[in-house]
């Protein structure tokens, strides 16, 4: 039931995707700099506010480990979503994108919330 609910979700959203990227190799680059840039302009951004917090502490070793579930969980999610038979690849880039800008997000709301 669950796995039929999961494989409906996947067919309805990723066969469209899928079959737009195998239409020209320029469909499916677009694809893949698209996944690439988020997942750069993800770990930039995580970085920059991982460096913001300063240096570790009680405080920020908890903001920290937060940030990381944050990562952990998304990743977790998209591995439930993403569909693994086809362009398994390009959804890697956007998981792991996804799960960084999770963090960075996270990192960026505590860091406006403690220090501004």
């Amino acid at each position: 039931m669950v796995n039929k609910f999961f494989t409906d979700i996947q067919n309805a959203i990723f066969l469209p995707l899928k079959s737009w990227a195998e239409q020209s190799p320029g469909n499916w680059n677009i694809l893949i700099v698209a996944g690439f840039l988020l997942l750069m302009g993800s770990a930039i951004l995580a970085y920059v506010m991982h460096k913001m917090m300063g240096q570790k502490d009680e405080r920020t070793n908890i903001i920290s480990l937060k940030s990381a579930y944050c990562v952990l969980a998304v990743v977790i999610l998209c591995d439930i979503i993403f569909p693994k038979e086809y362009m398994w690849n390009i959804f890697f880039l956007f998981k792991y994108g996804i799960a960084f800008l999770a963090g960075g997000i996270y990192l960026a709301v505590q860091y406006k919330k403690d220090f501004s």
